[in-house]
């Protein structure tokens, strides 16, 4: 319910430095992993602007994602609440464009700033409501709208439109086989304009950059930086033509490895151009930029995050539940306010982020959130609370839940199949590899973790993102197989 508001709550000391409310830029970017950033220590290619947000801000070192993957993972970003109890908690496809809608009276964070006074704009990747659905993005908070509603057309960075607002902005270069308009640079100008035009009022600026994301494409001029620098290639043959080109299927890439490293490099380029307009605006000390991923490295399309390392010390990839598939990096610069050179190992996630910008904006913090703010951390204060557990689940490839409290972590697979597959137990302390599966030395914890993973979740309205649903399916799939093999 949409029943709050403008009620001004006590600060933990900070923000109230000036007359106007900060500006709050979140970037997100899409499938770059743990290891991916020079910060966090990519070897093969820098990103000297993120890490510029690093030195000159906190480092948050056990951040994790909303799920594994990219819609699930943004709805609980947009709502506070984690996949046990939000809406949307896997990918879903809409035909013909889009993906399943939040409800209507859905509450989320842009149109919790939105009513406490904020310009709010969604620039890049949508993927929570199809067009014209009850939960595309000016019916969720948002003032302005550029990009892509639906995550499949997101797979492609020379589409044949964009959405403007509501309108499907037609972009001829980009027919046939031609590649004139790159779409993440006419999504980073929008971001730029947005940022010009609100400079004297507060706002709030989504950035849901596409890159690293498959297909892997990147404007020549970065590909020029790094063609043979990372032989052997790795190469994928895609579709460049026929009635699935620029729809679904990605494009082909013979040079994933050099096209890997120009789109984090593009992606960086970006986030450098944001900070020198703040600072040529005189907004530096007066924005709060956080940057993060929506999930772990992929490995699609002639991306290789073996080979450059992307999940770092961790395991796993998107798709997965160990660390390496939901464990992000996530940055938050605010000169002045937040301590340079600074790092937190506090426990958070996409959950939290509401209620902190609640805080920052001064407006009660929405009931029925799973989220904590971290506020207190980024400010260095005392009395920061800490989660009793954080939890995930995945909906594909057979069903997947997890569970952390403290330094445990609790993974179970194939729950689709078996609710009650075997648990498997980490010390994240000892073993942040996940290499050391220890649940038969540790029962009691094993115990404790299965009554949480019990608890964690509620029924969705959704059948299709409960578990015992997807095992009814996978019964009827097999079956049906069944009879086609006794045919054949």
């Amino acid at each position: 319910m949409r029943c709050l508001f403008l009620c001004v709550v006590f600060l933990m000391g900070g923000v109230a430095h000036g007359e106007r409310l900060p500006n709050i830029i979140y970037i997100l970017a899409d499938d770059l992993g743990y290891g991916d950033l020079s910060c966090l220590g990519q070897t093969h290619f820098e990103t000297p602007h993120i890490d510029r947000l690093a030195r000159e801000g906190m480092l948050f070192t056990q951040h994790y994602s909303g799920a594994t993957v990219c819609a699930p993972s943004r709805c609980a970003l947009m709502t506070g609440k984690h996949t046990g109890h939000s809406v949307v908690r896997g990918n879903s496809e809409v035909v013909p464009e889009g993906q399943q809608a939040m409800p209507a009276d859905t509450f989320t964070m842009a149109q919790m700033l939105k009513d406490a006074g904020y310009t709010t704009g969604l620039f890049g990747k949508w993927g929570l409501g199809a067009p014209g659905s009850v939960s595309e993005p000016l019916r969720m908070g948002f003032d302005r709208f550029y990009g892509y509603n639906c995550q499949r057309h997101a797979h492609h960075y020379y589409p044949y439109y964009l959405w403007d607002d509501d309108r499907r902005e037609l972009l001829w270069g980009n027919f046939g086989m031609e590649t004139e308009a790159y779409g993440p640079k006419l999504i980073h100008d929008e971001v730029m304009s947005f940022i010009q035009t609100n400079k004297d009022r507060p706002f709030y600026c989504f950035y849901a950059l596409i890159q690293p994301h498959a297909e892997m494409f990147a404007p020549e001029e970065y590909m020029e930086k790094y063609r043979g620098k990372f032989l052997p290639e790795s190469s994928y043959l895609g579709t460049d033509e026929g009635p699935d080109f620029r729809k679904f299927a990605y494009g082909s890439q013979l040079e994933g490895h050099a096209a890997f490293a120009a789109m984090v490099n593009n992606l960086d380029d970006y986030v450098g151009d944001i900070v020198v307009k703040l600072e040529e605006l005189g907004l530096s000390e007066d924005t709060l930029i956080v940057f993060t991923s929506d999930n772990g490295p992929h490995q699609e399309a002639g991306h290789d995050p073996v080979y450059f390392d992307s999940n770092g010390p961790l395991r796993g990839f998107k798709r997965d539940l160990y660390e390496g598939g939901i464990r992000v990096p996530m940055i938050a610069w605010w000169p002045g306010q937040v301590a340079a050179g600074s790092r937190t190992d506090h426990l958070s996630a996409f959950w939290d982020v509401m209620p902190t910008v609640a805080e920052i904006a001064k407006v009660n913090v929405p009931s029925g959130l799973d989220g904590i703010s971290f506020l207190p951390t980024l400010f260095g204060k005392l009395g920061q609370e800490s989660h009793e557990y954080l939890y995930w689940e995945f909906h594909e490839k057979r069903g997947r839940v997890a569970i952390r409290k403290g330094s445990w972590k609790g993974v179970r697979y194939d729950v689709s199949v078996d609710p009650h597959s075997p648990l498997e137990l980490y010390d994240l302390s000892r073993d942040i590899g996940e290499e050391h599966n220890v649940a038969t030395e540790y029962p009691k914890v094993v115990a404790e973790l299965d009554q949480l993973l019990a608890e964690a979740r509620t029924v969705s309205p959704i059948q299709r993102f409960n578990f015992p649903e997807r095992v009814k399916n996978l019964i009827r799939w097999e079956k049906a197989h069944e009879k086609k093999v006794e045919k054949k």
